[in-house]
This record gives C-alpha cells, sequence and structure tokens, in this order.
C-alpha cells in the first residue's frame, strides 16, 4: 500500500536527506456573494374621497431570498489542482509552493509533500520550507502558545484561497504517522531544528477556516528556485 511504502521506504530516505526532508484542505465553508436584492416597489393608490389631495402609499413586497450553499458545502475545483503558496502574515511568511524534490530540498519556496494530499481533499496537506531567513525560520524561533490561533493562507493553482488557524505545534518529530492517519481536513508545516541531518523536526498544525475564490496572478506567483546545499 502507498502508506506502507511511503512508512518504509520514502520515509527513511527523506528523514535522512536534509534539515528539513521529513516531509492540508477543502474547508468547512464556501463563500459565495449574496445576490443583489431587488428595491422594494412602490404604487400609488387614490383617496376614495374625490376632493383629497392623491397621497403615494408605499406597499412593500419582500424581496425572495438569495440563494446560496450551505456552510458545509465544498468549492467546484480543479481535481489535480496543487498548493501554490503560503503565507502567514503574522510572521511575515509569504513563500511559492513548488513540488517536493527527490534529493535536498530547495531554497526560496515552500514544497509540498507528493505522497500526502492537497487543498481540498479531505486528508492532509503537507508543506515544508528550510528553517532559513524568508522562510519557516520563524515556525522555529516564535514560541508555540504565540502561533497558536494565527491564519495561515494556502492558495491553490485553480485560484482558490484556504484559510487555516494554527492549533498545535510539536517539536522535536521524527514521524508522519499522524498526517498519514488524518481523515480529515489539515494543514501541516514543517521546518528543521538544527543543521543538516539533524532528526527532530518542527511540525505546525492548522485546521481549516474558510475557502473563497482568488485572483489568478496572487494564487500563482512565479517561484525563484534556489538549489542550495
Amino acid at each position: 500500500m502507498a502508506a506502507d511504502r511511503l512508512r518504509t521506504r520514502i520515509l527513511p530516505a527523506l528523514l535522512t536527506a536534509s534539515g528539513v526532508t521529513l516531509l492540508a484542505a477543502g474547508l468547512l465553508s464556501y463563500t459565495t456573494p449574496v445576490a443583489a436584492e431587488t428595491q422594494p416597489s412602490a404604487s400609488v393608490t387614490a383617496s376614495p374621497s374625490p376632493t383629497a389631495t392623491p397621497t403615494a402609499t408605499p406597499r412593500l413586497t419582500l424581496p425572495p431570498l438569495a440563494s446560496a450553499p450551505p456552510a458545509s458545502a465544498t468549492p467546484t475545483r480543479d481535481p489535480d489542482a496543487v498548493a501554490t503558496r503560503v503565507r502567514i502574515a503574522a510572521l511575515d511568511i509569504d513563500l511559492p509552493i513548488v513540488p517536493g524534490p527527490s534529493g535536498y530540498p530547495y531554497c526560496n519556496v515552500a514544497m509540498y509533500l507528493k505522497e500526502l494530499g492537497q487543498p481540498g481533499q479531505g486528508r492532509a496537506t503537507y508543506l515544508f520550507a528550510h528553517a532559513r531567513d524568508g522562510m519557516f525560520l520563524p515556525l522555529l524561533e516564535t514560541r508555540e502558545r504565540d502561533q497558536r490561533g494565527m491564519v495561515v493562507e494556502v492558495w491553490t493553482s485553480d485560484d482558490y484561497r484556504y484559510l487555516y488557524e494554527i492549533v498545535d505545534v510539536r517539536r522535536d518529530q521524527r514521524t508522519l504517522d499522524d498526517p498519514l492517519a488524518a481523515d480529515s481536513e489539515e494543514l501541516w508545516l514543517q521546518t528543521s531544528e538544527g543543521p543538516r541531518g539533524t532528526p527532530g523536526k518542527t511540525q505546525v498544525i492548522a485546521e481549516p477556516l474558510s475557502v473563497e475564490r482568488a485572483d489568478h496572478d496572487e494564487a500563482n506567483p512565479e517561484p525563484d528556485i534556489v538549489r542550495c546545499g
């Protein structure tokens, strides 16, 4: 099975590759603009007295309720869409996302673990990046309690923006057991805790909040990949 192969073959290789090679999505609600309501109409009713001055009497009619999907509805999206950008404004993190390489992870970008899910698939999405300036270093340097409640934004290639809330921060993690076992939407962020070869990783777990359409250019930044080592 794919999960067994990930645990027995892929994961050991990831654990030894680098400080970040250890290597979340459809959401609770879908935001749709409410249709514009029609303005109340007014009609004039004449007084029964022929000598009275006609007066305008408004006759209010309630417009029909605008239809909207239920809060739990999932947007229609491209089944092949992938995560393309991640931002945590409170930590000054904003990176394009690319597929994770087979070797040492790239610099200047975040990467997704291809063996796990993508936003909107009802599984865990797993993103990782080096603990370096301009990358995921703030996840390592910021206290766990300070990260909880922060909002994480993830854009996808089919122009959606998914919002998550950080609920847990785990240090010195060495397995992918929990993200592999996830049976609902989750987002996992991972970075290293020391120089190349340090086994323990920091994992940040976030739960979904909402999803909405996004501007194409905002959702699809051009990655400037640096092959670092």
